[in-house]
């Protein structure tokens, strides 16, 4: 499964796969999907012959983390851990991906407008 035959409907933002030797050689995608008006999700499919795949919604994400090895630094790559408040997935890692910094950036915008859309205030999602 495609990132794009997940919701014929939505807009792609960006996709990738978890890299290799800064080599897209798995069967791990990643994706951010929007409908505009409706939602803005994180998409994680892995597998070949079987799938499984995770969604979060991204005004239900709390913080973001990046980490790089020097080799990953070499390659261009990064592990971006998303934490966030659901129910079936707590964290979501997006190991490999690259320019993990940009991608960071793009998830902490989306989140913000994807909050203001729901009317979420921060207040309501401290502990």
């Amino acid at each position: 499964m495609k990132i794009s035959d997940y919701d014929k409907s939505a807009q792609i933002l960006w996709s990738d796969r978890k890299r290799w030797c800064g080599l897209p050689w798995s069967f791990t995608r990643y994706g951010i999907l929007k409908r505009e008006g409706e939602f803005a999700k994180l998409v994680n499919i892995n597998g070949f012959l079987s799938s499984h795949s995770e969604e979060i919604n991204l005004y239900r994400v709390d913080d973001f983390e990046v980490h790089q090895t020097l080799t990953d630094k070499m390659f261009g790559v990064g592990t971006i851990t998303v934490y966030c408040r659901d129910a079936s997935c707590d964290k979501l890692v997006l190991k490999n991906v690259k320019n993990p910094y940009r991608v960071r950036e793009l998830l902490n915008k989306l989140v913000l407008e994807d909050r203001a859309r729901v009317g979420m205030r921060q207040t309501e999602m401290q502990y």
